[in-house]
């Protein structure tokens, strides 16, 4: 019974309590090998040298500064990153040996729903996990009833029926229109045809005056030829 026990606990283990992986890197030919890599955060890292000249590991970039100590031929050395980040190293003997490692973030632990057990005493007697409740076909969350509005108050359908009843202003006009206006009438007082009877009456007072001339004109021509005759 406990070994079943312990067998069906194996899957409830949080992924964050596996062992920490473990990663290897060669100074070899003056190189880095690999040049890149990317690990997980609590990984270790550990750098061989595999020539003879030697070697060290130390940062140019990164959230956490590292430095190893000068590793002759066979000699090994091993970091474990814990903050993510991108880092940059290179050999301080060798500057052409460069070479990075990202680390990834560690993905928050997920643990899977404990499943129901039931033992049953007697002869028969054996071990049953039992799934939990689901819900039937058919039965969906419960419903919930939104509140009817509130009708309106007096107030304010007795606000709005004078709103709509009480009548519309007219706009006023332009002052431009209004300016207009003026100059409208006098332009069209102005081409209206002239009345008959003044027509009339002015050449009756131009023909007076001729006759005036006339009579005058003759009126003086005797006494002229008189005055010269005296």
């Amino acid at each position: 019974m406990s070994a079943v026990l312990a067998l069906l606990a194996l899957p409830l283990l949080p992924a964050g309590q596996a062992s920490a992986a473990s990663y290897s890197v060669t100074m070899k030919g003056y190189a880095f090998s690999p040049a890149s890599l990317s690990v997980p955060a609590g990984s270790t890292v550990t750098w061989t040298n595999q020539d003879t000249a030697p070697h060290d590991v130390k940062t140019t970039s990164g959230p956490v500064s590292v430095h190893s100590p000068m590793l002759d031929k066979g000699q090994s050395w091993s970091f474990t990153f814990t903050t993510a980040g991108s880092y940059g190293y290179v050999c301080t003997v060798h500057p052409n040996m460069t070479a990075g490692i990202t680390v990834r973030a560690a993905a928050p632990a997920t643990t899977a729903a404990p499943t129901a057990h039931e033992h049953h005493t007697g002869p028969s007697s054996g071990h049953r996990a039992t799934a939990p409740n689901r819900p039937t076909p058919g039965s969906g969350p419960p419903t919930t009833r939104r509140p009817s509005p509130s009708p309106p108050s007096a107030a304010s359908t007795a606000s709005s029926a004078a709103a709509r009843q009480s009548p519309q202003a007219s706009p006023s006009p332009p002052a431009a229109q209004v300016a207009q206006q003026p100059q409208t009438r006098t332009a069209a007082s102005a081409t209206r045809p002239l009345d008959p009877l003044l027509v009339l009456t002015g050449i009756v007072a131009g023909v007076a005056v001729l006759c005036l001339l006339l009579v005058g004109s003759r009126a003086s021509a005797p006494r002229a030829s008189r005055e010269e005759e005296a």
